[in-house]
């Protein structure tokens, strides 16, 4: 339980989709949407949470789907982990102009744009109060960044993993197609595997549940809702290895 006024948890990872950043647009980033999460992002960091997040990039490529259009799957893979560079770079502008200090760190060499990444570097940054954008996901090919963002979770000790959405949880069905779908309140990890339901890929609930890593899934476009579900509101979807 948390002191009244104070945040329930003191260091997170927030897993953001490249696909959120496009907005409104069919391609690219969408500098409202940015400047949204830039501005949210850096509202929990001037509280003292420790912040962390993992980009995907959805909006510019998708490693999968170059390969289902006849690519090799690790090039289009290695062209999937530089988009998610790209959107690390522009969020790390958007902290920046909001005021804060934001820190990108690659799996894979790219130094003359951002540091690469060191776990002890890392937790180093976010101990004096820098958001840490990890971007590249895991740096080998056929993983996702759901899975990069169990990994870096679990890596820096993250008491929390959020995975922004554009839904407000985890559905027993499609809620744009189904007017009937039921929102879960919580979940554990065995039965959002069982179910089959779209929480991540399997490997990063495998992960979690294997860490005991809690997951909260939310929508990031709910103003005001990453700020509550950190103060210890239960906002979205909870999935978890054993609930109370």
């Amino acid at each position: 339980m948390n002191q009244e006024g104070q945040p329930a948890y003191k260091r997170i990872l927030l897993k953001l989709s490249g696909e959120a950043f496009m907005g409104s647009q069919d391609y690219g980033v969408d500098p409202l949407v940015l400047d949204q999460v830039a501005q949210e992002v850096c509202d929990l960091s001037r509280l003292g949470v420790e912040v962390a997040v993992v980009i995907g990039g959805g909006n510019i490529f998708r490693g999968a789907g170059l390969a289902e259009g006849g690519m090799d799957r690790v090039t289009g893979d290695h062209m999937g982990m530089l988009a998610t560079v790209i959107n690390a770079l522009a969020l790390q502008d958007a902290i920046e102009r909001n005021g804060h200090f934001c820190r990108v760190m690659s799996a894979i060499r790219i130094n003359q744009v951002c540091e690469d990444y060191i776990r002890r570097r890392a937790v180093r940054h976010l101990e004096k109060g820098r958001i840490v954008v990890f971007a590249a996901g895991t740096g080998n090919p056929f993983f996702t960044t759901d899975s990069a963002a169990s990994l870096r979770a679990i890596e820096i000790g993250a008491e929390l993993m959020i995975k922004a959405t554009k839904v407000d949880g985890v559905y027993d069905a499609d809620p744009m197609k189904r007017s009937d779908a039921r929102r879960f309140e919580r979940l554990t990890f065995d039965e959002a595997l069982e179910r089959r339901l779209s929480v991540m890929d399997t490997t990063a609930l495998v992960m979690c549940r294997d860490n005991n890593l809690p997951l909260r899934v939310m929508n990031m476009f709910a103003k005001g809702d990453l700020m509550r579900l950190v103060m210890g509101e239960p906002v979205g979807t909870l999935v978890e290895r054993n609930p109370q």
